[in-house]
């Protein structure tokens, strides 16, 4: 996450424990809707036992194509016309992938097709619509290419997305670990069923007070209360201050208030969140922060540090491991939804 802000972190609250969360990675379809606060509330103290269950969403349209199965004793295999557009909306939507991964949401499961997505891949490098630019470890790490993008926005298969970045520029510079981990991140959430609900690096700003970052990747799956749900992923490369700052910064986000019609004659203020950027939703999104880029007894011990740094935080937060979230393995709530709180600590705007 890019950090620029000039703003100076509030005092912390009252403290609180860290507690364990109810939610896993959303499951199919037919989840049924239930309030956000509801899951917010199945949640025991960090000590006790917990078995992960389903958070519930409302139907929405954020599948990738689902492999076809084949008919029993036939073997399937799939177009390489179909393999390259899968291919091409997959990186629209994370900007950056290995094979591995990519074969891991176009191939049917259990199965083992990175060959097809090797050669679907490479088509596509000569048809001038993606690239490599760096390497995760022996793994090149794949993006398209601005002709790439007008492919994908010509075949009108996501959403527009005008401002988005190819990802070859990260890449060249060495951030290219932190995207695939990244995309790690959206897979062991969502798995191959909401790809295309996803967008990353999405900027967050308020011009009046100088705040300014980018979320690591946003999840548009909506449920009762909220249209979507923020998450920011710590590869191991920033210091524990760093995180707890960007942490923090997002309550400044939503704490910020603005006046009520064009010239703020009204009298009343509202959310600049909730006004100006996600106006569905009753609650601020709450944010998941996932830990990952070390060894697990690493980042157990960075996990309650950051839990330390952020008692008395006044919007949602959970955190987990990247291990353990591909695990399956419940968050942990370091924050809690504070709307009244935040309204205290941040006073209303300067009339006009």
């Amino acid at each position: 996450m890019t950090y620029i802000s000039s703003t100076r972190q509030p005092e912390p609250g009252p403290r609180q424990t860290v507690s364990r969360g109810a939610e896993c990675p959303p499951g199919g379809l037919e989840s049924s809707a239930v309030n956000g606060a509801a899951n917010d509330s199945n949640v025991v103290p960090i000590t006790a036992g917990h078995t992960a269950r389903q958070g519930g969403f409302r139907r929405a349209d954020t599948f990738l194509p689902a492999p076809e199965i084949p008919a029993k004793g036939k073997k399937s295999t799939p177009t390489a016309g179909k393999v390259r557009a899968d291919a091409l909306r997959m990186l629209g939507c994370v900007r950056i992938a290995t094979v591995r991964q990519m074969a891991e949401v176009i191939t049917a499961e259990e199965a083992d097709g990175r060959s097809y997505v090797r050669r679907a891949m490479n088509r596509l490098a000569e048809l001038g619509l993606a690239e490599t630019n760096g390497k995760a470890g022996k793994h090149p790490i794949w993006n398209l290419t601005s002709a790439g993008q007008k492919a994908l926005a010509d075949g009108n298969e996501l959403p527009p997305r005008p401002r988005a970045s190819t990802g070859a520029k990260a890449v060249k510079a060495g951030f290219g670990p932190h995207g695939v981990a990244v995309t790690d991140m959206i897979l062991a959430y969502g798995g191959r069923k909401h790809l295309t609900g996803w967008q990353v690096e999405v900027n967050h700003a308020i011009k009046e007070t100088g705040l300014s970052f980018n979320t690591d990747a946003v999840f548009a799956l909506p449920t009762k209360t909220s249209e979507v749900r923020l998450f920011e992923l710590d590869n191991g490369t920033m210091s524990q201050a760093r995180l707890a700052r960007e942490v923090w910064d997002y309550e400044r986000y939503a704490g910020h208030r603005v006046w009520e019609g064009a010239r703020g004659t009204i009298g009343n203020t509202f959310p600049f969140w909730q006004r100006h950027r996600y106006t569905r939703s009753q609650t601020f999104p709450r944010l998941h922060v996932v830990l990952g880029g070390k060894e697990e007894h690493l980042l157990d011990n960075r996990l309650l540090a950051l839990a330390d740094d952020v008692k008395g935080i006044a919007v949602a937060v959970w955190v987990n491991t990247l291990p353990r979230l591909q695990r399956g393995e419940p968050w942990h709530e370091i924050g809690v939804d504070d709307p009244d709180r935040r309204r205290e600590r941040y006073p209303e705007p300067v009339g006009r």
